[in-house]
């Protein structure tokens, strides 16, 4: 199950290229994020481009702020085979996905983390995707699936994850854009 609220970007406000105050799960810890439509055209990823094979209707883009920070703490299962003791024990993986990308030729990029901390906030892992290159869309409009995983460390409590959409270029766009995002806990034998 995917412990991320509104991954996808299909919830709440949004439709344009005109920035949001509120993202639906996450805190806007910095700029202006919109959350386009793939059908809102204007050189934006669309229905056509590379992204994720079952896309809803949005992605997350950065507005037109130079730096978007999206900010989401999750509170790990307390009990269960992906529970604490599990956890503790060393039985409990994470898979952490997204999909990032950008504009044409340009740089403006998504980045990814998942931070686990633990009961007092302390963190004790980090994995981080993106940014993804142009080079690496091929010079073309659209988004890459990246993805990452590991054993959850023992103590870990939550996870909070940061979604950074950063403009490296002039204008007035900020063209890092990220798409279905997951974190997912698996139990299993040590």
């Amino acid at each position: 199950m995917n412990l991320v609220v509104n991954g996808d970007a299909e919830t709440g406000p949004g439709g344009t290229d005109a920035p949001v105050t509120a993202v639906t799960g996450w805190r806007v810890a910095q700029g202006a994020p919109a959350l386009v439509a793939y059908t809102f055209g204007g050189g934006y990823p669309g229905t056509g481009d590379p992204g994720p094979d079952r896309r809803g209707s949005r992605f997350f883009s950065g507005g037109n702020s130079p730096r978007t920070a999206l900010v989401q703490d999750i509170a790990l299962p307390a009990s269960g085979a992906t529970g604490h003791a599990a956890i503790d024990a060393g039985r409990v993986r994470y898979a952490v996905e997204a999909w990032l990308g950008g504009y044409a030729t340009q740089e403006d990029g998504a980045r990814l983390s998942v931070e686990f901390r633990d009961g007092k906030g302390t963190p004790v892992a980090l994995s981080v995707l993106g940014p993804v290159t142009s080079g690496e869309r091929g010079g073309r409009t659209g988004l890459v699936k990246r993805a990452a995983g590991a054993l959850v460390p023992p103590g870990a409590r939550t996870a909070r994850l940061l979604l950074v959409l950063t403009r490296t270029g002039g204008g007035t766009s900020n063209d890092g854009y990220a798409d279905g995002i997951s974190l997912t806990l698996t139990g299993g034998s040590k």
